[in-house]
């Protein structure tokens, strides 16, 4: 490392506790924290999406929290560029700053850059997610595979976004998805040390399931309920609300919502996993090892002097 501003990132699947260590070293070096999870990004999505609570942002000053409502068109690209110029701002007053979440592509983004990839056509993608809903993702897959068989082995095949967006690239360029991404980082004015949590695979689990339970007593449901309206958009295809509709709309009872939520909160961690693997930069520590991962970050800024 050289002599220049440090962004430690903490990552790592849901429910590994990387807010509260994101506080603890935000204290520490007395700085604040940027959030990379993109479903906090919106304020009326609180319970479900595990915001930090208000004696945590109280506590240090927290950015990308609640800053949008759920009818706010938002991207990875605007994120990138608006952490960016973030960074450079709180760099001009402290040395080190806190990046926490488990979207892989926003922290991707900050730390490396994203390709700069056409826009999407209102009506491909309109027609692409009609596609979607009359003949499930098994259809957005075949098309896929079609148009570009490399990177349909490469990505999350049952994440819908990422097969509609590779295949509006590949019929708007006319190119292959996979030829178009860059996958060179891009030059960052900072250093970049990357910290993972993660933790047994059971020990995982039972994490999730009880912060489920603790989601419900919170009052996740009505939380729901207050959103329902909006069940359209992007932002609320995702775990935690999109099984509570599914409960409201009579087609399971409580019991088993909450039980689709915990079911898809692991499947939702094993990819996160898959994808963070990938990414040989990430030390990797249990949440308990507090001592170490300081230790670390001590070591690193050591070098950097």
């Amino acid at each position: 490392m050289t002599n220049k501003p440090l962004l430690i990132v903490i990552t790592g699947p849901t429910a590994t506790g990387k807010t509260a260590l994101s506080v603890q070293l935000a204290q520490i070096w007395q700085t604040e924290i940027l959030s990379a999870d993109s479903r906090q990004f919106y304020k009326e999505m609180s319970i479900g999406t595990a915001k930090p609570g208000p004696a945590e942002m109280q506590e240090v000053p927290h950015h990308f929290v609640g800053h949008l409502s759920v009818n706010e068109s938002y991207n990875v690209s605007a994120y990138e560029q608006e952490s960016l110029a973030l960074l450079q701002q709180l760099f001009r007053q402290i040395d080190t700053a806190v990046m926490v979440g488990g979207s892989g592509l926003y922290i991707k983004a900050a730390c490396e850059g994203i390709d700069r990839l056409p826009d999407p056509d209102p009506a491909l993608r309109q027609e692409l997610n009609a596609l979607y809903e009359s003949q499930g993702i098994a259809a957005l897959k075949t098309r896929l595979f079609q148009l570009d068989e490399a990177y349909y082995r490469q990505v999350d095949r049952n994440n819908p976004k990422r097969l509609i967006r590779a295949i509006e690239v590949c019929e708007t360029t006319g190119k292959k998805y996979s030829d178009l991404r860059r996958q060179q980082p891009q030059p960052r004015p900072f250093d970049i040390l990357k910290i993972g949590l993660d933790m047994p695979r059971q020990e995982l689990f039972d994490r999730i399931h009880h912060r489920t339970d603790a989601m419900i007593a919170q009052g996740l449901v009505k939380e729901a309920a207050l959103l329902k309206t909006y069940r359209h958009l992007n932002a609320l295809n995702t775990v935690g609300y999109k099984e509570l509709f599914r409960y409201m709309d009579g087609e399971i009872d409580l019991e088993q919502a909450v039980t689709d939520i915990k079911t898809n909160t692991r499947r939702y961690a094993k990819r996160q996993m898959t994808w963070f693997k990938r990414d040989k930069d990430i030390t990797w520590f249990h949440p308990s090892q507090v001592r170490e991962i300081i230790a670390h970050i001590n070591a690193a800024r050591k070098e950097q002097s």
